[in-house]
């Protein structure tokens, strides 16, 4: 269910200036029950409270108690009056339902902090709602239409009826009454409701319009579980008819009792929600307004918590409509046009009791009621809301916890009084004086016949003068009602050209959002093409450095060819000569074994060197050579049972894109259930680089520095290059387990 339901008409888009603000939050504080109670609310300004944590409460973590302040649009402290309430809050609410505005009134707080005190009060202490009451119908009262002139439709609208159709429902709604109405039964009233304001506490409102016809219709309906009831609605009981016996006592027949039927929420014409269906009661008084809401304020659905057991768990919502219409150009009855009745209504909500579920023990359907309106709120509708709080300390958890009047045009003001201030129309000045009517002789034959003729000559020019009055009373009233079409007509050309003119505007603000929106676009679209420009120059700078960078290295590239093949041509020559030198030396010696240059891994002890079959050969001049060892793919039992050592060629690409080799080396322990396992303890790297120098031109591999360091044409001599290893061992200074050896092969003398 949308509280759409609570919902005023629609309101024109521009206010007046003069309007006053449409929402408004008020706080009452109602007193401690007893002297021994604790207090936790202090009013600090007539807009400002404030919450004191009461003893043993949960403290802050500094230690200090929290102490929270509030701010109203105005505070109620203790002493303040049911009439004062009134004044603040109710009033200007019931003087803008009197103007054709609609209103809304809340009352919202914790079980025990007197909402309803405040909604109903008390006998000689009325609340908000029997004090609106009393204040519509003392504005309105001397210019009330007879009962059911207004009639409600059942789409939330209103209609009317002539004279003559009111008597007529009158009566058939009196003779369809089943228990008879005798003077005392319609003067009785509830001793719980009885003198709910006295005569010195009665107010009106100013400036009621005197030319139209008022009727107050009432509405009473209850939310209870997310459902919508009819608190007017007769139940089966109620409206079973009872036998009356010879002494006028009704006689009660048994009857099954039947639950009442959820309404249904739906939308007018006008977009505004109503309750389908539900019970609308004309009223006349006061009196008789207050008996109606106290009639179905006994049907309420009450729940047992343990706050309260007598705090209604259900909200309840008193609608008070009033329909008004102007009187005709005589101004004896309504104007029958139903464009002409404005209707405005007020609606006074009694929230059910904002406490935590858990604190009221409320369980199952009704653990949903508390958070109803919580989540539901339309933050567009225009509403008071009196914030009722309750200074005991057990609370303090719970407490921190439309359209506008339509003057009606084209017809005279102070028609009501027209037919009072007319004046009698003077006859005998315009009709001829009666003759001499004495007898003076019983023979006389000339009187009487002359007084005979005058009288008849008076009768035909009275006739004649009544006549003329009719038929110049029927052309002014023609005239006027010509008058009065005109100015209809003139009124519906003026608000059909006002429909055509804020279609045009609609259309007109529809080009400009329109517009405002192309323009958005147009800046995007200009922004994304400078984003694109920017980024195309930036992509254009690029293209020029990486071209000029590949032409570089193209050059580059040429001149390390070249340098390459010469360098080949001189090694061919090296070796050439080497290879000549030794065989003259084998010729003249005796053959000596081969010596290869060790890792230092290797040892005395049997290794299985373990190469995957994923090694690349690199081709480098220094190789690891492990002797006296196993090599296989992938290890196995067997290998392991002949070895004492183990070594891992693992290959991996270096941080400078450089292919690196890991020596993993470890030793092989028998285990216990007579496997081996590998416990590794060393790892060597072998890293081959390429120095890059800036200048690329060779130099003598014989020529150095007087200072004895290398040229930068050392490191483009292959054995220079050749003669440089690195190795990682475990702990070194050069990182996490890193240490460079770079050892200078000697030269042949």
């Amino acid at each position: 269910m949308k509280s759409s339901l609570f919902r005023t008409p629609r309101r024109p888009k521009k206010p007046l200036n003069n309007q006053k603000d449409p929402v408004g939050v008020y706080c009452r504080v109602r007193p401690l029950g007893g002297g021994d109670e604790e207090c936790c609310i202090e009013v600090i300004s007539s807009t400002t409270i404030q919450l004191h944590a009461p003893e043993g409460f949960k403290v802050n973590r500094n230690g200090e108690y929290k102490e929270t302040q509030y701010s109203f649009k105005k505070v109620f402290g203790v002493s303040v009056s049911q009439v004062e309430l009134f004044e603040h809050v109710a009033r200007p609410l019931v003087d803008d339902l009197i103007h054709g505005k609609n209103g809304l009134l809340f009352t919202y707080g914790v079980t025990g902090s007197g909402k309803t005190f405040t909604m109903t009060g008390s006998p000689g202490q009325g609340g908000l709602l029997p004090r609106s009451l009393d204040m519509i119908f003392n504005s309105i009262g001397p210019y009330q239409a007879k009962r059911y002139v207004f009639k409600t439709d059942d789409k939330n609208g209103m209609e009317i009826q002539c004279e003559v159709d009111a008597l007529l429902e009158r009566q058939r709604r009196e003779n369809n009454l089943s228990v008879p109405k005798t003077p005392s039964s319609r003067q009785r009233i509830d001793p719980e409701i009885v003198d709910m304001i006295t005569t010195e506490e009665a107010c009106k409102a100013d400036g009621v319009d005197e030319d139209s016809s008022y009727s107050v219709f009432v509405s009473y309906i209850e939310i209870y579980n997310n459902y919508i009831y009819d608190l007017l609605e007769e139940t089966q009981e109620e409206a079973v008819k009872p036998k009356w016996n010879g002494g006028g006592t009704p006689v009660r027949q048994n009857t099954e009792f039947i639950p009442p039927q959820s309404k249904i929420l739906r939308e007018d014409q006008n977009h505004n929600m109503y309750v389908a269906g539900c019970m609308e009661v004309e009223v006349k008084s006061a009196e008789e307004a207050f008996q109606v809401f106290w009639r179905g304020q006994k049907k309420r659905k009450v729940a047992n918590t343990r706050l309260n057991r007598e705090s209604s768990r259900s909200h309840s919502v008193f609608i008070i409509k009033l329909a008004q219409a102007p009187l005709d150009a005589d101004g004896d009855n309504v104007l029958q046009d139903k464009n002409q009745v404005n209707v405005s209504q007020l609606c006074l909500v009694d929230l059910a009791g904002s406490e935590r579920t858990g604190r009221t023990g409320a369980e199952g359907t009704r653990i949903r009621e508390a958070g109803l309106f919580a989540q539901s709120e339309d933050v567009n509708q225009s509403f008071l809301m009196v914030v009722c709080v309750n200074p005991k300390g057990e609370d303090y958890e719970e407490t921190l916890a439309s359209s506008f009047y339509r003057p009606i045009c084209g017809l005279t003001p102070g028609r009501r009084h027209k037919n009072q201030r007319r004046a009698p129309v003077e006859t005998g000045k315009i009709l001829p004086p009666l003759p001499s009517c004495e007898l003076t002789d019983p023979s006389d034959d000339v009187t009487l016949p002359r007084l005979i003729e005058a009288l008849h000559n008076r009768q035909r020019i009275r006739q004649t003068i009544i006549e003329e009055y009719n038929r110049a009373a029927n052309t002014m009233k023609s005239l006027l009602q010509e008058l009065d079409s005109n100015l209809i007509s003139k009124e519906n050309f003026i608000h059909e050209q006002n429909g055509k003119l804020i279609e045009k505007d609609k259309l007109i603000q529809n080009n400009m959002a329109e517009i405002e929106r192309l323009e958005k676009k147009t800046k995007m679209q200009e922004h994304k093409m400078d984003i694109l420009q920017k980024t195309t120059k930036i992509y254009e700078e690029d293209k020029r450095t990486l071209q000029q960078e590949l032409e570089t290295r193209e050059h580059r590239l040429q001149r390390e060819l070249s340098d390459k093949r010469r360098l080949e041509q001189r090694m061919h020559g090296v070796v050439s000569d080497t290879q000549h030198k030794w065989e003259k030396e084998c010729q003249t010696t005796t053959p000596v074994r081969p010596l290869h240059r060790r890792s230092r891994s290797a040892g005395a002890e049997k290794w299985v060197d373990h190469k995957p079959n994923s090694s690349l050969d690199l081709g480098t001049v220094l190789q690891p050579v492990i002797p006296n060892s196993i090599q296989v793919s992938a290890p196995n039992e067997k290998a392991l049972s002949k070895c004492d050592r183990y070594v891992l060629t693992h290959q991996e690409v270096a941080s400078d894109g450089e292919v690196q080799t890991k020596l993993i080396k470890g030793e092989v322990i028998k285990t216990r259930g007579g496997g081996q396992a590998v416990q590794f303890t060393d790892i060597e790297t072998l890293k081959q680089e390429l120095t890059t120098v800036p200048s690329r031109k060779r130099k003598s591999s014989e020529g150095v520095s007087p200072s004895g360091d290398q040229q930068e044409g050392d490191w483009t001599d292959v054995e220079t290059r050749c003669s440089v290893a690195v190795e990682m061992r475990a702990g070194s200074n050069m990182g996490p387990g890193y240490e460079h050896h770079g050892i200078t092969k000697r030269r042949k003398p």
